[in-house]
């Protein structure tokens, strides 16, 4: 058993559920939603209707990640985020975590009311990320991923998949607590579409109980991505939320502590109906705040 998380008012106890973190991107050309959330009216608008619906946590992200990506300037990055961060949180107590690769952006993120860092590159693509966040003293979700969201789907050459993603965790486990990350602020990413072809997400949902043999709790983000419409033959990420239900009710069955979702309402239900199946202690204490 994991040692729980407290942020704010809010207790993380892994095992006891399943927490959901809604997406919300404030970007242009994300691949499901780009363009809908990046004006603050509309961002604050679909944070509140998500964590209305359920969201435990809302990961507020400026840069895309979609394959193919490309950077935007550090300016560019906060401009987006910060704003909605302030706003968020002055009505709300509800956790929000940062997606970034930048550590100036999680630090000002975190100053300005976010408390945990989401970081699909572990802290290798600004180096002195991992520092940073152990000043700060919050939680970190390490992500996997070989190159950068512009090369990364010409780097999917494993000869052990699952091997070499809990090697990269290891050393990135490794050298975050060296710099002064505190074990229990540690959450594993493995990177579903990151680096990966069709064939290596599915080996990674059929093993997230090896990767939570690393002994930290695990995120899954699996929301409306390709291999999902490749499976179902559709072509609109918007319509592949059965499809994410189904990776998202099989992921907890495998381990997996928190789903980041884009349909919240929708997740929240197959969630709730998962874990009753799956745990037979279940009882609606478990879903409590």
């Amino acid at each position: 058993m994991y040692e729980s998380l407290s942020i704010r008012n809010h207790r993380f106890i892994w095992e006891s559920r399943t927490y959901l973190m809604g997406i919300l991107n404030v970007t242009p050309d994300s691949f499901s939603d780009g363009g809908k959330f990046n004006h603050r009216e509309t961002a604050l608008k679909q944070a509140l209707m998500m964590i209305d619906r359920g969201a435990d946590i809302i990961d507020i992200g400026g840069q895309s990640t979609r394959p193919g990506a490309q950077q935007i300037t550090l300016d560019e990055e906060l401009e987006r985020v910060i704003p909605i961060i302030c706003e968020l949180r002055k009505i709300s107590d509800t956790p929000i975590s940062i997606d970034t690769t930048r550590a100036t952006v999680a630090q000002q993120a975190i100053e300005h009311g976010a408390d945990i860092v989401n970081d699909i590159s572990s802290g290798t693509f600004d180096r002195s990320m991992l520092a940073e966040v152990a000043k700060l003293q919050v939680p970190i979700i390490l992500m996997h991923i070989k190159g950068t969201p512009e090369t990364m789907q010409n780097l999917t050459d494993y000869q052990d998949l699952i091997g070499e993603i809990k090697l990269f965790f290891q050393e990135r486990i490794a050298e975050a607590i060296k710099l002064g990350i505190k074990k229990e602020h540690i959450i594993l990413d493995p990177g579903i579409g990151f680096a990966k072809t069709y064939e290596q997400n599915l080996e990674i949902l059929r093993n997230i109980s090896e990767i939570k043999t690393l002994g930290f709790p695990v995120l899954i983000g699996t929301s409306r991505k390709s291999f999902i419409g490749k499976i179902l033959n559709k072509e609109n990420p918007l319509e592949r939320i059965w499809g994410t239900a189904a990776t998202c009710s099989y992921a907890i069955t495998q381990g997996a502590n928190i789903l980041r979702v884009h349909d919240v309402e929708q997740m929240y239900d197959v969630i709730r109906v998962t874990d009753a199946l799956n745990q037979p202690e279940f009882d609606e204490k478990s879903i409590e705040t």
